[in-house]
């Protein structure tokens, strides 16, 4: 059995498909399906350049489908990925939790637990189902005010 272009492209297929494993975005994947359709023009014969051609034109048009269409119906509902910490959560009213491996006093912003701070006096420790008012974010620590009482 002799080596052509079409096992070469089948191999790049499937360790992108292997990687998108890791990743989980679906890109890799839209690219693997690429390069096994690029596989196929490879065996009918077609030069390199078609080839190429052949990948880029399928990449182009099964990157956006994966992305665009086919990841979001993989994600939770409601879940809004990316938004955190671009100020979209400014403002919101939140109840104050204890980590429980740490006794750490933070809040919870779309799923995650940040650390929390008083803007005015730097206190990191408040009792738990205390309200306070989302200002920003430093680092990975949620500066926070005390709610007031029209916020409750």
């Amino acid at each position: 059995m002799d080596w052509n272009p079409a096992y070469t492209w089948l191999v790049i297929a499937l360790l992108l498909g292997l990687a998108e494993l890791a990743s989980g975005a679906l890109l890799l994947l839209a690219l693997g399906v690429a390069a096994a359709l690029t596989a196929a023009l490879a065996a009918m014969g077609f030069s390199l350049s078609w080839q190429l051609l052949g990948m880029g034109v399928s990449s182009g048009l099964l990157v956006p489908l994966a992305v665009w269409v086919l990841r979001p119906r993989f994600s939770p509902a409601g879940v809004a990925y990316g938004t955190t910490g671009t100020g979209v959560e400014q403002g919101n009213t939140y109840r104050v939790i204890e980590r429980d491996f740490d006794g750490a006093s933070g809040i919870k912003v779309n799923g995650d637990f940040y650390r929390i701070r008083l803007a005015v006096t730097d206190e990191t420790d408040l009792p738990v189902d205390t309200l306070v008012t989302f200002k920003e974010f430093d680092g990975t620590t949620a500066i926070v005010s005390l709610a007031t009482p029209k916020e409750q």
